[in-house]
C-alpha cells in the first residue's frame, strides 16, 4: 500500500487499568461497574480467578462491561489453585491479594510464567506477615500462598526490575493490619504506571501521599466502590496505529485518548514527534500525522514506557539515522525477552542492529528482505511487526493470534485503518 493514511479507529479498553480496577473493585464493599473494561486473554485470566476466589462477577464483553461485587477486603474462599496463563499483570496482583486472605492458595501459569521472576515481590509480601513458597524456581512461579492477612511493618524493595511490583503492594497495603511502610532501594522504572496505581486507589477512596514514588506510608483504611468506573482506551495498543503514519504518511486518530490520560505509554507520541511525526488533540481523539519530510532516527529513554519500545524498533530502520533505544532492560522479563527477540527479528529482516544490556541500536536499512517473523508469542511482536510489513511485501508474522492477550480484534482494527485510506 502506498496510499497516504486518513483514518479513524478504536481501541480496546486498557488492560492496566482494567486489571487494576477488577482488584479494587473485589476490594471494595458493594458493586462496582467497569465501563470500557478490555475482554482479553490478560484480563479473563484476572476475572476467572476472581470468580474462582468466590467473588460475584458479570462480564459482558458484548457492551464492554464487568460488574464485580466486592466483600471489602475480604476473599471468600479459603483454598484455591488458579492457573492465569502467562498474564503478569495478573500474577503479581494476585499473590499480594491472596495474600490478604485466609486459607491455601497456589498460583500457576504457563511455561514462560514459570520464568519470570517474581521473588522481589514474594520477599517483600512475606517482610509484611506473609507465608509464600516457590514450589519449583526460587524466583518464579508457581507460588503456594499460606495466607492469614498481611500485618504490616516495614519492607525494601527494588524499583527497577518491575513497577507491578510496587503497584501490587500499594492496591493491598491498606488492608493489612498495621501501617505499611515502603521503601525502594533502586531508582523507580515505569513511574508513570505507579501513578496510575496511585490513581485509580483514589477513584476507589483512598489518597496515598506520594512526594518522590520512592517512599510510601500506607496506614489502615477501606476501599469504597465509585460505583461505576470508566476504562480509558489503550494507551500501548494505539501505539501501532499511531506509528503507522510514520511509515505511509497522512494521518490515524485514535478515538477516545487525550493527553491527560493516566497512562504513561502516550510519551511514545514524543519519539514519533522527535522523528518528524506530529500530534495534535482533536474533539475525537488524539491524532498523529506523517513526517513532512524524511523519518528522523532518534535516541530515547523508554524506561518509563517499555511496552512502546517494540512498536518504535519496528519503524526505526525506515529513518535516515540510527535509533537507540535504552532503559528498557525491565523488557527481557516480559512475555519474551524483548530486546534479544527485536535483535533476532530485524536481523532476520536484513538490518543491522546493535543490543545493548538495557536496549539495543537499529541502524537505518535501504531494503528489507520479507521474512516469517517470529512472535516467540508475545503478542507486541506480532503488532509491532504489523508495521514493519506496511513497506515491507511478503513480510508475515508466525502466530498472529498471540495478539488475543491483549487486543483479540487488532487485525480487523488494523485492516479497518488501511481501507478507510483506500
Amino acid at each position: 500500500m502506498t496510499r497516504a493514511l486518513n483514518a479513524f479507529i478504536s481501541v480496546p479498553g486498557s488492560k492496566s487499568l482494567t486489571n487494576r480496577a477488577l482488584l479494587l473493585a473485589a476490594l471494595s464493599a458493594g458493586e462496582t461497574r467497569l465501563e470500557n473494561a478490555l475482554f482479553s486473554d490478560d484480563s479473563r485470566y484476572f476475572a476467572a480467578a476472581l470468580s474462582q476466589l468466590g467473588f460475584s462477577l458479570q462480564l459482558q464483553p458484548e457492551i464492554q462491561q464487568m460488574q464485580v461485587q466486592g466483600q471489602g477486603g475480604k476473599i471468600p474462599s479459603t483454598q484455591a489453585a488458579l492457573f492465569i496463563g502467562n498474564a503478569g499483570t495478573a500474577a503479581r496482583f494476585l499473590t499480594a491479594f491472596l495474600s490478604l486472605g485466609q486459607g491455601i492458595f497456589t498460583l500457576d501459569g504457563e511455561p514462560r510464567m514459570r520464568q519470570r521472576p517474581i521473588d522481589d515481590l514474594t520477599r517483600a509480601l512475606n517482610s509484611l506477615g506473609a507465608e509464600i513458597q516457590h514450589l519449583l524456581d526460587p524466583r518464579c512461579p508457581p507460588l503456594r500462598i499460606r495466607a492469614n492477612g498481611l500485618t504490616g511493618g516495614e519492607t525494601q524493595l527494588r524499583g527497577d526490575v518491575s513497577s507491578q511490583f510496587l503497584s501490587a503492594l500499594l492496591m493491598t497495603a491498606p488492608l493489612a493490619r498495621e501501617a505499611v511502610h515502603i521503601v525502594l532501594n533502586t531508582p523507580l522504572s515505569s513511574q508513570p504506571y505507579v501513578t496510575m496505581t496511585l490513581a485509580v486507589m483514589s477513584a476507589f477512596g483512598i489518597d496515598l501521599p506520594h512526594p518522590d514514588l520512592q517512599n510510601f506510608s500506607i496506614a489502615p483504611a477501606a476501599y469504597r466502590s465509585p460505583g461505576t468506573y470508566f476504562i480509558e482506551p489503550d494507551a500501548s495498543a494505539a501505539s501501532y496505529f499511531f506509528a503507522a503514519p510514520a511509515l505511509l504518511g497522512g494521518s490515524v486518530c485514535v478515538r477516545g485518548l487525550t493527553r491527560s490520560s493516566l497512562q504513561g505509554d502516550l510519551a511514545f507520541l514524543d519519539a514519533l514527534e522527535a522523528m518528524g511525526c506530529a500530534s495534535r488533540q482533536t474533539p475525537r481523539g488524539l491524532e498523529v500525522s506523517g513526517p513532512a519530510g524524511t523519518l528522523r532516527g532518534v535516541e530515547v529513554d523508554m524506561r518509563d514506557f517499555p511496552d512502546t519500545a517494540q512498536t518504535l524498533a519496528a519503524i526505526a530502520p525506515f529513518a535516515s539515522s540510527p535509533t537507540r533505544i535504552y532503559g528498557i532492560a525491565s523488557a527481557r522479563h516480559k512475555e519474551t525477552d524483548r530486546i534479544a527477540a527485536l535483535c533476532a527479528e530485524l536481523t532476520r529482516l536484513g538490518v543491522r542492529v546493535e543490543e545493548h544490556p538495557d536496549g539495543l541500536t537499529i541502524f537505518p536499512a535501504a531494503r528489507l528482505q520479507p521474512a516469517q517473523v517470529k512472535t516467540y508469542n508475545d503478542h507486541r511482536m506480532a503488532m509491532s511487526f504489523a508495521l514493519t510489513a506496511l513497506r515491507v511485501p511478503g513480510l508475515t508474522i508466525e502466530n498472529p493470534g498471540c495478539v488475543s492477550k491483549t487486543f483479540p480484534g487488532f487485525f480487523d482494527v488494523w485492516q479497518s485503518m488501511l481501507e478507510q485510506s483506500a
